[in-house]
């Protein structure tokens, strides 16, 4: 580890700062008198200003809020960086070299900054390079996007040139050797001798907290392109992937003034975002989201044991997505601010988003997020049949840890009632079952009051009906019809999901969309109902069964091919569309019927008195239920 630095260098490095010019990069200052500025403060929100500096004191207090101190601890306030990185970086910026106990170095300072240095150089260069002809394909790629010539200015994107040694050659041109280029990660090695790490390429520089270029991260253009979609920089001295999240220099301080962060799941996400007026907006750079991101943001944030802060997180509905979400709920405990999921309509991302619905679509997925303990309960509970008194049980073994595992001891009882107004089940019964998980999870080894990941993670349950979403993993082998449970529940979904693919048109549009909607309670015949919910304009092809069966994971395309085959209850010929229809129709009706059960339950709950537009809706929504059964009969 790097020593200490020298008083005398602090001092020294201290004495021949401006105050004034480093605060006034973040606050307008204005006179106050003689010697003294004065500005808003950058702490806390006021309407006139109370935030002093005086630059030949090198002091700054705001009478407002109470904060104050010198260059560094202005730096360390604003920027996030430890009292050393304060004191370097300053040291950099007058051009002071430093000296350290026993000799030591800067936590290789002058190597950091002269690899920080040929990243600027590097990030200066593809700036240039996007306005060149060859980069014609670059500006396509943002305009298709939605990113003007502003946005891509903003964010400081460039394109790499295709050729062998471009950047190299002009690096070196500028008095960088060609190690300093390696260990970068600007530069590679091979047969040929060195060569650029990113070609044809469009770029975007990684910066960390205080705005300086650490890495780059760079996106496929090309078809000849034989990398991976997305390159970045290697670990180096200057860039760990782990510790940087995209965006973040942009974004840090509506963070910490918001005490809000939006963790979304690439580059272009954070650009839409932050125009779209989301400006907490960040993400992770070619890694999942881990433990030392979440030391970052909480620094930020200023996450403290009030947990007045919230951290959502964006995430596609599909299984990526989902096990994403799951990811970071492992590690929600390591916050204590609130933790929220925001999942956009129709799957699109924040980028996606934005393009077709425009601006306020972003800024309504972030405002509807929903809690993560709802989210992954909600998940839970998607499993399961909760029309049999097996499914409810089974469901509640399952969601009832989740519940435990939360931290909040006055939160857990409103999630306690949650949960047993999904399940409709006795509030008494529920609690129960979460006392006796939280006792688990406080008696299990290791155990500090909050769980261990394992059982946060663990299967719902080990014979339960599987989610499409794990059902590659979990389902390694074919699915057969024989294999499929003897009950009344997935008789039906079986016998409406024989009709509909073998007599689409018969079945007719309307009632294929409708019965796709519905939910079911076996994984495997929910793959294939989700098919055909995907596939549904093509259910007039010729090759429907075909269509179908490519677009179901591996282990159920036997499971198509026996449901398009096999045989039908016997009717006669004139009874057939009769029957088609009858069975698609006691699908539907077998979901109303539940969804009156749930709205009768949140009826019999809900007060009246304390909200009385919210029982009205309910009494709506149970006469739009009973009206829809009634149209269904007839």
């Amino acid at each position: 580890m790097a020593g200490l630095i020298l008083r005398r260098d602090i001092d020294e490095v201290r004495s021949r700062t401006n105050l004034a010019d480093v605060v006034g990069q973040y606050v307008t200052l204005k006179s106050a008198g003689v010697g003294s500025m004065k500005g808003l403060c950058p702490f806390h929100d006021e309407r006139s200003p109370s935030f002093h500096v005086r630059p030949q004191v090198g002091y700054y207090h705001c009478f407002g809020c109470g904060e104050g101190g010198d260059v560094f601890t202005f730096l360390q306030k604003m920027d996030h960086v430890s009292f050393s990185e304060a004191v370097e970086r300053m040291a950099g910026q007058i051009g002071f070299e430093l000296h350290y106990e026993d000799g030591g170095q800067a936590s290789d300072y002058s190597s950091r900054a002269r690899l920080l240095a040929a990243n600027d150089a590097a990030r200066e260069f593809f700036i240039q390079q996007l306005m060149t002809p060859e980069a014609e394909v670059g500006r396509k790629f943002l305009g298709d996007r939605g990113f003007d010539a502003a946005a891509a200015g903003r964010f400081g994107v460039g394109f790499a040139p295709k050729g062998w040694d471009i950047l190299g050659k002009h690096l070196r041109s500028k008095g960088f050797t060609a190690d300093e280029l390696s260990a970068a990660g600007l530069t590679s090695t091979g047969e040929r001798g060195s060569y650029d790490r990113f070609r044809g390429r469009l770029i975007w520089p990684i910066r960390d907290q205080t705005g300086q270029t650490v890495g780059f991260g760079a996106r496929k253009l090309l078809e000849d392109d034989q990398g991976p979609k997305y390159l970045n920089t290697p670990e180096t001295l200057v860039y760990h992937k782990s510790q940087v999240l995209y965006g973040l220099d942009l974004a840090k301080r509506d963070i910490s003034r918001n005490r809000q962060v939006v963790v979304v799941e690439g580059y272009t996400d954070v650009m839409a975002c932050h125009l779209a007026g989301i400006t907490t907006a960040v993400a992770t750079c070619g890694t999942s989201f881990g433990v030392d991101h979440i030391k970052v943001m909480r620094r930020v944030l200023s996450d403290d044991t009030q947990g007045l802060g919230e951290v959502i997180f964006t995430f596609d509905p599909d299984a990526a997505g989902q096990k994403a979400v799951l990811r970071a709920f492992s590690e929600e405990q390591r916050f204590a601010a609130q933790t929220f999921v925001a999942v956009a309509p129709d799957g699109l991302d924040p980028c996606d988003l934005r393009l077709k619905r425009g601006d306020d679509a972003v800024r309504r997925l972030v405002s509807g997020k929903k809690p993560m303990f709802e989210f992954v309960i909600k998940a839970r509970l998607a499993t399961f049949d909760l029309n049999t008194v097996e499914g409810r049980v089974a469901a509640l073994r399952a969601a009832a840890p989740v519940v435990a595992d939360i931290r909040d001891p006055s939160i857990r009882p409103g999630y306690a009632r949650e949960l047993a107004r999904l399940l409709g089940m006795d509030l008494g019964e529920v609690g129960r079952a979460v006392d006796a998980s939280r006792r688990a999870l406080d008696a299990a080894p290791g155990a500090s009051g909050a769980g261990s990941e394992v059982q946060r993670l663990a299967p719902a349950a080990e014979n339960g009906p599987v989610s499409i979403t794990s059902l590659p993993e979990l389902v390694p082998v074919a699915i057969s019809l024989t294999q499929l449970p003897a009950t009344t529940a997935v008789r039906l979904e079986r016998d409406a999901l024989m009709a509909m693919l073998q007599f689409p048109q018969e079945v007719g549009r309307d009632l294929l969309a409708r019965a796709t909607a519905v939910a079911f309670s076996n994984g495997a015949l929910a793959a294939v109902r989700d098919a055909i919910a995907m596939r549904l304009n093509s259910f007039d092809r010729q090759d429907w069964v075909a269509i179908i069966q490519e677009s179901v994971p591996d282990p159920v395309k036997t499971l198509v091919a026996q449901l398009a085959v096999a045989p039908v209850p016997e009717r006669p010929s004139r009874e057939l569309a009769v029957y088609l229809r009858q069975v698609a129709t006691s699908l539907i009706e077998r979901d109303l019927v539940r969804r009156k059960e749930e709205l009768l339950g949140q009826l019999q709950r809900a007060d009246g008195t304390a909200d009385a537009e919210g029982y009205r809706t309910l009494q709506q929504d149970l006469m739009q239920v009973e009206a829809d059964r009634r149209a269904l009969s007839n």
